[in-house]
């Protein structure tokens, strides 16, 4: 099992140090790989979601320097940080076309019911009651296997729609040899379907 969990890689988003360091232990004595930022928007530029969101809000910024060629597999992010909260991590994360369907777990020390409600509503996989514990990371692993079946799933119906058309051709070539060799086998010319004329004697008045 631990083989297989060390293929998902979690970003971990908390201003607090202490906390990052604690969900970061638990996460990597799971066997996941682990990414940790301190704020919202770092976690957008990790995600490669900073530059649209830029173009989206006519938004000056600099080229994300933290980001790296890696898939994130689910985010999991503190709910009240400075700045960016988590719950408007989590909204821009479900708004984006591309991120919409990862699993993002929303952190908070504070028990209030509106807010776990209001987050769930949103899309959030889980809400955590910090401190986190072995046991609720342990909750994640579901949510990062279905995510990865739909998509395998998603990433099979791209490839067969991507061959679809080479088949497509190679149906029409085998169909219309077909009609070649019916229209042959018939005495009819493969070219030439039309009826020939050339044995009828015109007839004038």
């Amino acid at each position: 099992m631990a083989a297989e969990e060390s293929r998902f890689h979690v970003l971990a988003v908390d201003d607090s140090l202490i906390d990052r360091k604690v969900i970061e232990r638990l996460l990597k004595t799971s066997s996941y790989q682990v990414t940790t930022v301190d704020s919202g928007s770092k976690a957008l530029e990790f995600l490669g979601l900073h530059e649209n969101d830029r173009i989206a809000h006519n938004e000056t910024s600099v080229s994300p320097k933290i980001h790296q060629e890696v898939e994130v597999n689910l985010v999991i992010t503190d709910y009240c940080m400075p700045g960016m909260s988590g719950y408007d991590l989590l909204k821009k994360i479900k708004e984006s076309s591309s991120l919409k369907n990862m699993p993002v777990v929303i952190m908070s020390s504070e028990n209030v019911p509106s807010r776990i409600s209001r987050c769930l509503e949103e899309g959030a996989e889980e809400f955590f009651l910090k401190p986190v514990r072995l046991s609720d990371v342990n909750k994640l692993r579901p949510h990062l296997m279905r995510t990865k079946c739909c998509k395998n799933i998603q990433n099979q119906e791209n490839q067969e729609n991507k061959e679809s058309p080479e088949i497509q051709l190679h149906t029409a070539a085998q169909s219309n040899n077909s009609n070649k060799r019916k229209a042959i086998d018939e005495g009819i010319s493969p070219d030439r379907t039309r009826p020939r004329y050339s044995d009828l004697t015109l007839v004038s008045n």
